[in-house]
């Protein structure tokens, strides 16, 4: 497999190894940096501390199979590192995008952004974040876990009670 030999080179140090793995999935970590950040900027700082932290610390890596996922937490570690210093709060921003090609798509898509932060206002930070993680992100139970630093059973649950937060709001909106 193509991944299990690029990890492997960058456990020996191959900085271009590592470099094409990131690559592999460049998207998804700039999406991921960018819920945490709020803005391209920091979520590209973050991208570059989070590759300074793998290139360091790859050679700890138990299981190759796993870096994808054990990437991904070092980057939301970066994240919440780079908010604690800059003493900002967690506020994950959804759909920041530069495809809007007319003002109709933009104003939908704020339309959209802001339903989507109004729902998820209701449920406390852990379940928003997880459920950013999950649905968002399309992240597994176990990567949400690993991130987050609980239990595959605690990710469910946040998750789950979030989901019911937000279906109980949304039937009291309509109970009106």
């Amino acid at each position: 497999m193509r991944m299990a030999r690029l990890v492997k080179l960058a456990k020996k140090g191959d900085k271009e190894a590592l470099l094409q793995l990131i690559s592999e999935q460049q998207d998804e970590y700039y999406r991921l940096a960018l819920s945490y950040m709020g803005n391209p900027h920091d979520a590209m700082d973050a991208m570059e501390e989070m590759i300074v932290s793998l290139y360091r610390h790859i050679p700890k890596l138990k299981k190759n199979e796993s870096f994808y996922s054990w990437s991904k937490t070092i980057l939301v570690n970066q994240c919440r590192q780079m908010l604690r210093k800059a003493d900002r709060l967690i506020l994950l921003e959804s759909f920041e995008s530069e495809e809007f090609h007319s003002e109709d798509v933009l104003l939908e898509r704020t339309e959209q952004s802001i339903d989507i932060q109004q729902m998820l206002a209701v449920v406390n930070e852990q379940q928003r974040e997880t459920i950013e993680l999950k649905y968002f992100h399309d992240l597994d139970y176990k990567t949400i876990a690993d991130i987050t630093k609980v239990s595959v059973g605690t990710a469910k649950s946040r998750v789950f009670n979030g989901l019911n937060k937000i279906r109980e709001a949304a039937r009291g909106e309509f109970d009106d």
